[in-house]
């Protein structure tokens, strides 16, 4: 089967190309390797919300990348958003504290999927622990 080119659409990728190259000082061969029209619809995303300025601090936005990769156990993804938290001054200590959170979660919901855990009773009680909790805080500020 012949494959279909849409106007415009080689510009296009060699444009996303050279954009790649100017952000990242290379173009990287996983990013490469993806079918063009995927690459030029990706790029734009990565680019903004791993590159650039979101809602969400980019530390922040790698130690959240970092805790999903962990759970996903994929060394690619760990890698790099280890060592983009720390490009965007994330400490020892916060990486250690993120180790343990990203385990707990794993683990608290392994424990509650394998009891069968009624979910609209799990609701019902985290409801009650965070007005409870919300009291205890006002109570701490003086409120």
């Amino acid at each position: 089967m012949e494959e279909v080119t849409i106007m415009g659409e080689s510009d296009e990728y060699e444009e996303t190309l050279k954009d790649i190259e100017k952000w990242l000082g290379v173009v990287p061969g996983f990013m490469e390797a993806l079918p063009r029209d995927a690459l030029v619809k990706l790029w734009p995303l990565f680019k903004k919300y791993e590159l650039g300025e979101s809602k969400i601090p980019a530390k922040y936005k790698e130690l959240i990348g970092l805790a999903i990769a962990a759970n996903l156990k994929c060394p690619y993804c760990q890698f790099f958003h280890r060592e983009a938290a720390k490009m965007h001054g994330a400490t020892d200590d916060e990486l250690s504290e993120l180790a343990y959170l990203a385990s707990e979660t794993a683990s608290w919901s392994a424990i509650i999927h394998a009891q069968n855990y009624d979910y609209e009773k799990f609701k019902k009680e985290f409801h009650q622990i965070g007005e409870h909790l919300r009291k205890m805080m006002a109570a701490k500020h003086g409120q």
